[in-house]
């Protein structure tokens, strides 16, 4: 049976948000008031996971657990096998206090519980690596039959929110806190499985996911001026990949640079692993690498990661010197460039 395509599941109010946050709310909000199996669960967070207007429309649908994500989720997975569609809104950060739990109570049982992780990546920037989660893609994409759903603007989310409330079975859903770099207008609908290529090109393949896409895509813009010409692709549903998409860049472009705001062994690591068994090609992965997220301004720590427009662009001009490009000529400046992003990558590799 065919997935679900959720584009109009949701009211309009809810699609036009100016947030992803604000959107998960409204469009959970308008699935409830169709279903009413649809319930949510919340650990001392309905202010932070924006759910105050939906309290005072649905009271006696919300359920505070407190501070308790081991309960949180088990008590989740009780609603969901006794008839409840059930929403688990916290920090993803927080979420991983009940591993085992969403393991064995949400993936294994494939309970109808869908597990909405808050502000992700860096969102939380002073408050530092007990609150940040750049691990949660790597953890959850870890566990079998558990879709990983990272939305990258307002109305996605609200899409996702109206797909994942229409599918049994459970699902993580990736909620950014703030969305970085050029705002990402497409894809304003959300299908499972489904990748959505935002910007077209034929020189390199930037993939990306989440609150990170508008990244890649500024960067794609800088490359544009040095006459490179690059992809960009949003990777929503990180598990499972879209593999024709992936394929069709692994082919027709010199290579793909995956972007994300978390570990490398996320979005990155689920590209590599894939293109290495069905489609060897280059592959440069920008995120954390093997170090927590420090304290201090999100973006001011992603910058220091080399999550930035600048680290993106020398990664793709690095996968243009390893390919070689038929009847294109690059900019003296973007070739200029590539050799030093060469030359610096060889100098960390040694």
């Amino acid at each position: 049976m065919a997935e679900p395509r959720a584009a109009d599941g949701v009211g309009n109010y809810a699609r036009k948000a100016s947030s992803c946050r604000e959107a998960w709310s409204l469009a959970l909000e308008s699935v409830a008031a169709r279903d009413d199996r649809v319930v949510v669960l919340v650990n001392d967070s309905i202010g932070s996971a924006g759910l105050g207007r939906f309290v005072r429309r649905f009271p006696d649908r919300v359920v505070d657990v407190g501070i308790a994500e081991q309960n949180l989720v088990s008590v989740a997975a009780g609603l969901a096998l006794a008839g409840r569609t059930v929403f688990v809104s916290s920090a993803s950060s927080f979420l991983a206090r009940a591993l085992e739990q969403i393991k064995i109570d949400v993936a294994y049982a494939q309970a109808d519980v869908k597990l909405v992780g808050q502000s992700p990546g860096v969102g939380y920037g002073p408050l530092g690596p007990t609150h940040h989660a750049i691990e949660d893609i790597t953890w959850m994409s870890a566990l079998p039959g558990l879709p990983v759903i990272a939305p990258s603007n307002p109305a996605e989310t609200a899409a996702a929110v109206a797909w994942a409330a229409s599918r049994p079975g459970c699902a993580y859903l990736r909620i950014p806190r703030k969305l970085y770099g050029t705002p990402v207008g497409s894809p304003d609908s959300f299908t499972y499985g489904q990748a959505t290529t935002v910007r077209a090109g034929r020189d390199v393949t930037l993939v990306s996911a989440g609150a990170t896409v508008g990244l890649a895509l500024a960067a794609a813009e800088d490359l544009a001026v040095e006459g490179v010409d690059a992809r960009v692709v949003a990777m929503s549903t990180v598990r499972p990949l879209d593999s024709e998409r992936l394929l069709d860049a692994a082919t027709t472009t010199a290579g793909i640079v995956t972007v994300e705001d978390g570990l490398v062994t996320g979005l990155g690591g689920a590209v590599a692993a894939f293109l290495s068994e069905r489609c060897p090609s280059p592959v440069r992965r920008i995120g954390f690498r093997d170090a927590f997220a420090g304290v201090g301004d999100d973006h001011a720590l992603l910058e220091q990661a080399g999550i930035g427009v600048a680290g993106i662009a020398a990664a793709a001009r690095s996968l243009l010197t390893l390919v070689p490009l038929p009847g294109r000529a690059l900019t003296r400046a973007a070739r200029a460039r590539a050799r030093r992003s060469a030359h610096s990558r060889k100098a960390q590799d040694r």
